[in-house]
């Protein structure tokens, strides 16, 4: 049997900091320098979707393009669609044939059980990056983030870290391990909006 991860407690955090985002948040700087929160959103109404497909191995579009080809943004029922997705997301990674063999995810093939965990740690920077930007408060399922510090520590000394991270930051060696996880990704722990 192979081992799964659970991503219902961190799906239904994001969902919940996505509901409770004011419109007038959307435009709202956000700890991803190119990204208002509105990109943040539809990048997770996006992930959420692909990484379904990419749990399902139904290879195609949406697991054949790189993350960073556009800028995405929220569409009319992005709320819905959100919760949605996310729900559909912690459904098709519940199922242990999920995990097995290879798949796709941003254009690159890789074995399921690391992108399984790309794509649990996706929704962990991002719920905090939305947290920073709205000024909420934010407690990632604990689980969910030893999945993200488990799969970003390795990568800071590597020379094959991905694009999509940053360098790291310098966090002190009894920081949090939120903190940890956000500083691995290349992102400042201590970033919020400015003038807050």
């Amino acid at each position: 049997m192979t081992e799964t991860i659970d991503f219902t407690a961190q799906a239904r955090l994001v969902a919940q900091l996505a509901a409770r985002t004011a419109d007038e948040q959307l435009d709202g700087p956000t700890p991803c320098e190119a990204y208002a929160v509105r990109h943040v959103l539809g990048h997770l109404v996006g992930l959420s979707a692909a990484f379904q497909e990419t749990a399902r191995k139904n290879l195609g579009p949406m697991t054949s393009v790189a993350p960073n080809v556009t800028v995405p943004d929220v569409e009319p029922g992005w709320r819905t669609a959100l919760d949605r997705n996310l729900r559909g997301m912690a459904a098709a990674w519940a199922v242990p044939e999920a995990w097995e063999g290879e798949t796709q995810a941003g254009g690159v093939t890789l074995p399921a059980a690391i992108a399984g965990r790309f794509a649990l740690n996706e929704l962990v920077l991002h719920g905090w990056d939305l947290a920073r930007a709205t000024g909420q408060d934010y407690a990632p399922d604990m689980a969910a983030l030893g999945v993200s510090y488990a799969l970003l520590a390795p990568l800071a000394e590597s020379s094959e870290r991905l694009p999509v991270f940053g360098p790291p930051v310098t966090v002190a060696a009894d920081a949090p391990l939120l903190d940890q996880v956000v500083a691995l990704s290349g992102r400042r722990p201590d970033w919020a909006p400015p003038g807050s």
